[in-house]
């Protein structure tokens, strides 16, 4: 299905199969080769025409601190239909105020890109975009101070960064940047005698304008002119000048003479161009920044291959890259879950876990997950404890998720379209079918009962934790406006299919909309033509064959494994009998050498099965997580006590241990003391 909305989500749609000659398909491959590379600043070109700074994690750091500018940052992921459809005017913003550089900077981050991941969780991004302010001469790491403007509109991100910059104390001031207070009429009458053979413009403005110090901050990489502003509180001295409206420009010229300049129309762009295009004034040469920003990956990168797919089938690919994406990348901006965040992750992973159709490694670390998390009597887990169990450094037979993107029927034409949001669409589309088909599959959750219960969920993970906050936003409102009339799971699969055409309509023709899959009502009379009908003379839609459709396409038999990842061979674990039926698990690397061998009868408790447990997905109220076995098998060395393969939690308990031990020794020793004295006493004979 084409992609959301207003909100950029990506399109379920996909090709046709094509039968061509070998020949044909080799060229085709070629020209779509050279046509679809791995952007690297996707929505964004550094420099040049887009005059935006691309940072990356091996550059933000090094050009937001300890800068001679400040700087204003703009975080987005490029699959976000938001800033996909924000790109262009913050382009347009980055042109206009390019000559201001040298005293501020305007840059961006792509949180979608897979090297920029952990850099976007260090600075606390959760929602995209997001804009961060970072002040010059800022020695020590900082996340930036949010963007507070009442819009987005450049003339509100204007003014708000000029009020940033008046914001920095005179020690840390960009040194390229003057003074953007106003002067007083007292400081103006001495600059009516120029003569340093320069020009001094003299902007008269009301108190609320910001015209003065944005043609002060435009000028400021010319030479040869000086910029000052004053306000229009001095009624007598504007009189003495022949001031009669504001704003205006009052021009001193090098050799003393001055006057108020002429212009048709009292703009911001009006003065600048006039005051840059005075004999004399010249742009200065610009240094080069002290540090380095990689070029765009678009010059020398990789060729993306495209996968043949069929656009009437799903593709097991495409649902576990969301998966990924989602649990190692997206969750990862919350450092730590607690409260409500954690209750609605909490019941997120449990409806995935009884409903996702997937592969049985797949599955079952999805329940190994949900398992440990209703198994935990905290209210707040950090995220690395559970990115720790989705990488499996719990070495867990028989549980594993790709930990990289392969999209196949959400492919884009550009690495910015479709994938992620597509995938998403198509795993809530599944979820919704999988609890129709399998009505038993949620007993014992709590959400048995309920007709809602996928899209409750959807539209609670998305309010917390979708990256676009615009997006989840607009599916906030649709729900509210109709959700509830939901009464049974078949009504929850159409609500779904409606929506998803409802933003597909929103979206047609918008920047996020890809041209090589358009955004239609889906399905298309191709796909599905008894869901089509005319009733007088006007296309409708047949229900009763849209549901009958809709279950089919997101069923279980039409799902493909073609082109989805297997497990690769050194992160397997190889269980071995020896010796008196001893359990060992034996870790090997990648040259096939042994590298640790533990005797699990020793570290584990014989009596709680735990390994029989996780092989055999025994009932659920009763299985044991690894977290909570005795011994971790893998100990993190980043989590370890000292490097000494003991985590904080293992030193936590033998401290408690020991203190416990003292006071209960105590205990005997003082009940001993006062037993013997006891005894003394009652057996004590006076001598005769």
């Amino acid at each position: 299905m084409a992609a959301a909305g207003r909100w950029g989500w990506g399109s379920g749609g996909g090709p046709r199969r094509w039968s061509l000659p070998p020949l044909i398909w080799m060229l085709l491959l070629a020209s779509v080769g050279s046509g679809v590379r791995a952007a690297g600043a996707r929505l964004y070109n550094a420099g040049g025409a887009d005059a935006v700074w691309a940072l990356d994690a091996g550059s933000v750091r090094a050009a937001t601190g300890n800068s001679s500018a400040a700087w204003l940052v703009q975080f987005y992921s490029s699959w976000c239909g938001h800033c996909i459809h924000y790109a262009p005017v913050w382009r347009a913003l980055a042109r206009d105020v390019r000559d201001w550089a040298s005293a501020i900077r305007v840059a961006v981050l792509d949180c979608a890109a897979e090297e920029n991941y952990d850099t976007c969780r260090d600075y606390g991004i959760h929602f995209y975009p997001t804009f961060r302010y970072f002040k010059a001469f800022t020695k020590e790491f900082t996340t930036g101070e949010n963007y507070k403007g009442i819009d987005r509109e450049p003339q509100t991100v204007r003014q708000t960064m000029i009020d940033f910059l008046q914001n920095h104390t005179q020690g840390n001031r960009p040194p390229a940047c003057p003074s953007l207070d106003p002067v007083t009429s007292s400081d103006i009458s001495p600059l009516l005698e120029n003569n340093d053979g320069r020009y001094i413009a003299i902007l008269f403005e009301s108190n609320n304008s910001y015209v003065g110090r944005e043609v002060i901050l435009d000028l400021i990489q010319y030479k040869n002119i000086v910029v000052k502003r004053t306000l229009n509180s001095d009624k007598a001295f504007l009189k003495k000048l022949g001031i009669t409206s504001v704003p205006s420009c009052y021009l001193i010229y090098p050799n003393g003479s001055h006057g108020l300049i002429s212009i048709l129309k009292p703009l911001r762009s009006f003065f600048s161009s006039y005051l840059k295009s005075l004999p004399g004034v010249r742009k200065k040469m610009v240094s080069q920044f002290p540090f380095t920003v990689k070029p765009n990956k678009d010059d020398n990168s990789e060729v993306i291959v495209w996968r043949e797919f069929d656009k009437s089938k799903l593709y097991m690919a495409d649902l576990e890259s969301g998966l990924h994406y989602l649990l190692r990348v997206e969750l990862a901006a919350h450092k730590t879950l607690e409260g409500a965040e954690l209750k609605t992750f909490r019941n997120f992973i449990t409806v995935i876990a009884k409903l996702f159709p997937g592969r049985q490694p797949v599955v079952k670390l999805l329940e190994t997950l949900q398992e440990w998390l209703v198994s935990l009597p905290l209210d707040k887990i950090p995220y690395n404890a559970i990115l720790d169990l989705v990488n499996n450094k719990m070495r867990i037979s028989g549980i594993f998720l790709p930990n990289h993107v392969k999209w196949v029927g959400c492919q884009g034409s550009r690495p910015e379209l479709r994938g992620y949001t597509c995938s998403l669409w198509k795993l809530f589309h599944t979820l919704t079918v999988q609890a129709v088909v399998r009505p038993r599959a949620l007993a014992n959750t709590g959400f048995e009962d309920n007709p809602q219960v996928v899209l409750q969920i959807m539209r609670r993970y998305l309010e917390t934790f979708f990256g676009c906050r615009e997006c989840a936003q607009h599916f906030e409102e649709m729900a509210k406006e109709s959700m509830d009339s939901v009464k049974t799971l078949d009504e929850a699969v159409l609500w779904l299919w409606k929506t998803h055409n409802i933003v597909n309509n929103m979206l047609a023709g918008q920047p996020s909309e890809d041209p090589k899959f358009p955004k239609v009502q889906w399905p298309t009379p191709e796909l599905c033509p008894g869901c089509h009908e005319e009733i007088k003379g006007l296309d409708s839609w047949n229900e009763v064959q849209v549901l009958t459709f809709l279950k089919h396409h997101y069923g279980t038999k039409n799902i493909l494994n073609k082109y989805a990842e297997d497990q690769d061979e050194p992160n397997e674990i190889i269980l071995e009998t020896k010796q008196e039926s001893k359990v060992n698990v034996i870790l090997k690397n990648p040259n096939g050498k042994q590298e640790l061998n533990l005797d699990l009868p020793n570290v584990l408790d014989p009596e709680s099965h735990i390994l029989d447990k996780l092989n055999n997905r025994p009932d659920r109220d009763k299985i044991e997580h690894p977290y909570e076995s005795k011994i971790h098998i893998e100990a993190k060395q980043s989590g370890s006590f000292l490097g000494t393969g003991f985590s904080n939690i293992d030193m936590s308990l033998c401290v408690l241990l020991y203190v416990a031990s003292s006071v209960f020794l105590m205990i005997m020793y003082f009940f001993s003391r006062m037993r013997s004295k006891w005894w003394k006493v009652k057996y004590y004979r006076s001598p005769v």
